[in-house]
């Protein structure tokens, strides 16, 4: 990878494949070692080095060979860093090749192709002297027509750990083998019995499925001297999708997911990997403790979240892989710490802070590094991961050259430690990125395969470290706030996302005691909002913000499927009648605590119970509606406005208030008496006609009385002309 110009990083041991413009232009070779065995030889063993080397220049190369240069024991970590920061090769410097009899010879390497390689050489012709790190270069020699004497055109640089006994003081490595991944389930459940959850995407799947990073990570680890730091939500998660789940579509209604057996395949695969192993719970979603600290402290609610977070974390590794889980240690990300991100991270119960040594760096000038636990007060103890050692795998170990030479850096570092000038046996640690692809995964796993033999390193889980004697001349200074990395601090959670969270919760808590069974809605939301905090929304702005507004949306919809029912203006015709208004209950659960109220914004016109203002308490089944009645007053005609609206018991509004009117037509007094009259005149004309016919009926009785009695046969025509059709009798 080094050409004439390259540039390998010693911090991240980053190493990147691609030589610059500057290297070409100057004809220069990209030198990529693939593998090297054994990694860490011992006396009798055979060094092998395979790789590729890629001219990269204009010309053809002539007369090249690939030769193996091995430079004396460095003095330290110090050096090793020097080694690989440099760019060209230095003759004076850079080692001499050993014996030209172990170079690959390559008559000619036209421009723009590469070749490969292997270099082969009996371990005793190295001339190793004695237990140390020792610098290993692969070089590429040749002339070219612009310049025809033999020069090194291309040079690889790494390190030859040499300790063929064990060492009479072996240090302890704890690695730190992390089961993190993102945020995967909402906060949205479907509405049957067991409440079937409802995922973003089937991505997780993807992780879980043979091949997959989360799969390769339980295959790995389960064989390997390692400490699971677990997230108890991924468990969580994927036992979640062993009993049922959907999965969320765009514009559709979620569909069922299909990965259930791939999810129980991984569960029952990682409960076996743990037997007998240690295992570190973080708090519930890995909450951002740094992001905590530094945006969310100040708005209240938020920190009580972290005790309740870290109860969780043990019920879901008991539940779900079946051991007891140590949830005593807090991880920052990165392990950057100052005072405010560690009152934060112990708040929650943790007494272990892990942190790194490129936070809390050496001050005291000891000469060596000390061991990874550090005494910083209150009861707290400072996890101390070595810098290098846990950088080491985050560049891109897909190109097998870079996996290489990671594996060479680590297994250098280690053993450089353990030579360091001390008598007293140290503990350090290693504490890798949080989410390692699968070919960083694999390079890990490479490199501790390593140092199995133990000649220089035995295993120690993250519990132990943390007991382990403190070395007295460690610095303990928690470092100050100015310097915690501005890098680190422009990806926190901005304190919009915590007082997001925090108008979420107070609808939550005003929404929960109307419910019959409440922890239906406080379950799942409680795990949303520990979710809404997690580190692995670090570098994702958007995405963060559009995960706390779905949040907050569904929840707002589900407290509106208890709403007043619209309703139309009314009319009240008489002094007093009956108002209904309807409460709607769409929810699956019973609703109850509810409080009614409906006020008048008149009350001398309309009035409920002799005033301006109802109210009754109200209790709904689930998807069903209840009508509530109010008796009204009317005390004069017009319309009046009327509010109805539901309170919480402890007088909270709950939804939105519903107004109509009533029209009041009140019937007064002097109505009343013009009615009454009205009636008066009817009643006395009936009974004068009454009278009048009487009184007619009677004299007509009368004129029959006194005729003779034989007129009252006769039918003749006088007696038909006296009276004549139709006239009046009384006339």
């Amino acid at each position: 990878m080094v050409l004439l110009a390259g540039t390998p990083v010693l911090a991240a041991l980053v190493y990147s494949p691609a030589p610059t413009a500057q290297a070409a232009d100057a004809g220069g070779v990209d030198v990529q070692l693939t593998e090297m065995t054994p990694s860490a030889p011992v006396k009798g063993d055979t060094l092998t080095v395979s790789g590729t080397v890629t001219n990269t220049g204009k010309e053809t190369i002539n007369n090249a060979h690939v030769g193996l240069r091995l430079g004396p024991a460095l003095p330290g970590r110090d050096a090793m860093e020097e080694v690989s920061q440099r760019t060209r090769f230095r003759p004076g410097v850079d080692p001499a090749e050993i014996d030209s009899a172990y170079a690959v010879k390559i008559p000619s390497l036209p421009a723009k192709t590469g070749q490969t390689f292997t270099l082969k050489v009996p371990v005793e012709k190295l001339s190793l002297d004695g237990d140390g790190v020792y610098q290993l270069g692969v070089s590429l020699s040749g002339s070219t027509g612009s310049r025809p004497s033999e020069q090194v055109l291309g040079i690889e640089r790494t390190f030859l750990p040499w300790q063929p006994e064990a060492a009479a003081k072996k240090s302890q490595l704890t690695f730190v083998w992390p089961l993190i991944s993102s945020t995967h389930l909402t906060a949205e459940t479907m509405s049957d019995e067991t409440q079937t959850p409802v995922f973003l995407n089937d991505d997780l799947a993807a992780e879980l499925a043979p091949g997959g990073r989360l799969d390769q990570m339980v295959s790995l680890g389960k064989e390997l001297p390692i400490t699971w730091v677990i997230d108890p939500d991924l468990l969580y998660t994927v036992d979640a999708m062993t009993k049922g789940y959907r999965v969320r579509v765009p514009g559709g209604k979620p569909v069922p997911g299909r990965s259930k057996a791939v999810a129980e395949r991984w569960l029952n695969s990682l409960e076996q990997a743990v037997q007998g192993k240690k295992v570190v719970a973080l708090p519930f979603a890995d909450p951002d403790l740094a992001s905590l600290a530094h945006r969310g402290k100040d708005v209240s609610g938020t920190l009580g979240q972290l005790r309740p977070a870290t109860d969780k974390a043990a019920q879901a590794v008991e539940t779900v892989l079946h051991v007891t889980p140590s949830t005593d240690f807090s991880w920052p990300v990165d392990g950057a710490i100052d005072p405010s991100i560690v009152n934060v991270a112990t708040s929650a119960g943790a007494h272990n802070v892990l942190t790194r040594s490129d936070s809390l760096q050496e001050t005291g000038g000891l000469g060596y590094t000390p061991s990874a636990a550090r005494p910083i007060g209150a009861g707290a103890t400072a996890v101390v991961a070595d810098a290098g050692l846990s950088t080491a795998f985050e560049g891109d170990m897909l190109p097998a050259g870079n996996a290489t030479l990671a594996v060479q850096e680590f297994l250098a570092q280690s053993l450089a430690l353990n030579l360091q000038d001390t008598d007293a046996q140290r503990s350090f640690v290693v504490a890798p990125q949080r989410m390692p692809t699968v070919s960083q995964a694999e390079t890990m796993a490479a490199a501790l395969r390593g140092l199995q033999a133990g000649r220089w390193t035995q295993p120690l889980d993250l519990e132990a470290a943390a007991r382990a004697k403190p070395d007295p001349g460690a610095t303990t200074q928690v470092p100050g706030a100015g310097q915690y990395p501005e890098a680190l601090r422009k990806t926190e959670l901005p304190q919009a996302a915590f007082e997001k969270i925090r108008t979420t919760q107070n609808t939550l808590d005003h929404f929960k005691v109307i419910l019959s069974a409440p922890d239906r809605v406080t379950i799942p939301f409680g795990n949303t909002t520990n979710r809404e905090m997690s580190t692995s929304w670090r570098g994702r702005p958007q995405e963060s913000r559009q995960y706390r507004d779905e949040v907050q949306a569904y929840l707002i919809g589900l407290t509106e499927k208890v709403r007043l029912i619209p309703k139309t203006d009314a009319t009240l015709s008489g002094h007093s009648a009956t108002i209904p208004v309807t409460v709607q209950n769409s929810l699956v659960q019973d609703v109850q605590g509810l409080v009614l109220r409906v006020k008048s914004a008149n009350p001398t016109r309309l009035m409920f119970d002799d005033g301006g203002e109802a109210r009754q308490e109200v209790s709904v089944q689930g998807a069903h509606t209840q009508t509530v009645k109010f008796t009204a007053n009317a005390t004069a005609s017009g319309p009046v406005e009327v509010t109805a609206q539901l309170f919480t018991k402890d007088g909270v509004p709950y939804g939105k208030e519903q107004k109509f009117t009533v029209e009041a037509t009140e019937i007064t007094a002097t109505v009343m008496l013009v009615i009454a009259g009205g009636v008066l005149l009817l009643v006395l004309a009936g009974v004068k006609m009454y009278a009048s016919r009487k009184r007619v009926a009677e004299r007509a009785a009368a004129e029959e009385s006194t005729q003779p009695s034989d007129e009252s046969t006769d039918t003749g025509p006088q007696s038909a002309s006296a009276s004549g059709p139709g006239e009046t009798v009384d006339r």
